[in-house]
């Protein structure tokens, strides 16, 4: 189940990924929701995954 507050999904999704998880999808898979959902509604907060920093990071 995904966090309610979009800045406390974002810090939990990015220190996931900062801390060992391979991919976006895994830590998905973690908090039992799609890839795309979180993706989503991080997109609506302002941020977009970036691949290279495997990491959300503000959209440009």
């Amino acid at each position: 189940m995904l966090p309610s507050d979009d800045a406390i999904l974002l810090s939990l999704v990015n220190t996931y990924l900062r801390d060992g998880e391979a991919s976006l999808g895994e830590v998905a898979e973690k908090l039992g929701a799609k890839e795309g959902e979180i993706e989503a509604r991080l997109a609506s907060f302002g941020y977009e995954f970036s691949p290279e920093a495997n990491a959300f990071r503000p959209a440009k």
